[in-house]
């Protein structure tokens, strides 16, 4: 692994510990400290994602223009800047207004990595690399609940504090972006937009629709989950553990994705069904047990869906715009995240806790289906020789 790889991995780590110092709490924050009801919540986690739908198609353009390290860089800055600002935050619009900047500094994270990641590897290593980045980031979203019960219950520090520990550890990632920066190359093909990467995009219509599965169910988890969870007995410290278990559960399947890779589709396969087991167990879950049952379950299914897919876009798109082709990919997964809460948040405060998890795995039941027939175009273009 070339020392690019290298600052993106150690990037990845910092901010995957950020996210996940903060991430389980915020809901927990928003709902107990705020008063958020959980249309409240759904709104929240509405607007984090609703840049996600767009920003990335205008970063993809960038990608192909400037040095990916520096948009990187600035990506992280605003992300450090939003999570500061969390902890000044009074009232419900407020947190919205600061999770809109999330979102933007997210478009410029995610993006940004996985095209220096493409730049360095070959085909032939590239499902490794970009699971190996997400592997780094997903052991610090699970480093970070640690962290945070460190923090909350051994030296007794309020959720505002928490959130400023958070947006100082986000300045050490802004020093490794630059780095990465200075020794990355600029690989520019300056090709007109055009809405180009959404028509190549529109080639993949089954990937599309399990990707936004996935993420739709990501983004419930990430948004309303914890405060389910809180409402059914889980204290601040349970609730970290859980997202805990749940780091563990990503980070083991992305260490296995090489494996996996090899047969993709039934892989796919397994992760709805896993995905779809994960929301039915949460349903009659009543126990930290049950319910760390069912983040290992999901855990799976969101994780390996990731490399894969992207493997099956890039393996059948031309290099040279493997920047836009990103972007659009990470649109399609905003697209999936702002629709989990939009509809999570407004159902649960409707039809009671349990509503968004039957609703999303009845849903999932009918995209295994689709997968299942589908399976030989959810197959990369395997490379000859």
């Amino acid at each position: 692994m070339n020392s690019i790889l290298i600052l993106v991995n150690v990037t990845g780590l910092i901010i995957g510990i950020s996210y996940g110092l903060h991430g389980p709490i915020l809901p927990v924050f928003a709902k107990n400290a705020i008063g958020a009801s959980y249309s409240g919540l759904g709104l929240i986690g509405l607007t984090n994602f609703i840049p996600y739908m767009f920003i990335p198609l205008f970063v993809g353009v960038l990608l192909d223009r400037f040095n990916n390290g520096h948009l990187l860089a600035f990506g992280t800055v605003i992300n450090s800047a939003s999570i500061y600002l969390l902890s000044i935050a009074q009232t419900v619009p407020e947190i919205m207004g600061f999770r809109i900047l999330t979102g933007v500094a997210h478009a410029f994270f995610w993006p940004p990595c996985e095209a220096i990641i493409s730049n360095e590897s070959t085909e032939k290593n590239r499902v490794k690399n970009i699971s190996w980045f997400t592997m780094f980031f997903v052991i610090g979203f699970m480093v970070g609940p640690l962290l945070g019960t460190v923090f909350l219950e051994g030296l007794d520090i309020t959720y505002r504090v928490l959130f400023q520990i958070t947006a100082f550890i986000l300045v050490v990632a802004v020093i490794t972006s630059i780095l990465a920066s200075k020794k990355g190359k600029k690989d520019q093909h300056h090709e007109k937009f055009l809405l180009s990467s959404i028509k190549e995009m529109k080639r993949f219509p089954e990937v599309i629709i399990l990707l936004i599965f996935c993420t739709s169910s990501f983004g419930i988890i990430l948004t309303i989950y914890p405060a389910f969870l809180d409402d059914n007995g889980m204290t601040d410290t349970d609730i970290l553990y859980l997202y805990f278990v749940f780091g563990i559960s990503r980070v083991i399947s992305l260490a296995l994705s090489g494996k996996f890779a090899r047969k993709t589709s039934r892989t796919l396969i397994a992760a709805t069904i896993a995905v779809c087991t994960g929301l039915a167990v949460s349903v009659v879950g009543g126990s930290i047990l049950v319910y760390s049952a069912a983040m290992v379950l999901m855990g799976f299914g969101f994780s390996i869906f990731f490399p894969l897919t992207l493997e099956i876009i890039l393996s059948k798109t031309r290099r040279e715009v493997s920047g836009k082709i990103i972007g659009a990919y990470e649109t399609v997964f905003g697209m999936g995240w702002a629709i989990g809460p939009a509809i999570g948040g407004p159902i649960t405060q409707s039809l009671g806790n349990q509503s968004p998890y039957i609703l999303f795995c009845m849903i999932g039941i009918g995209v295994t289906i689709l997968a299942i027939i589908s399976r030989k175009k959810l197959e990369p273009q395997r490379i000859q020789g």
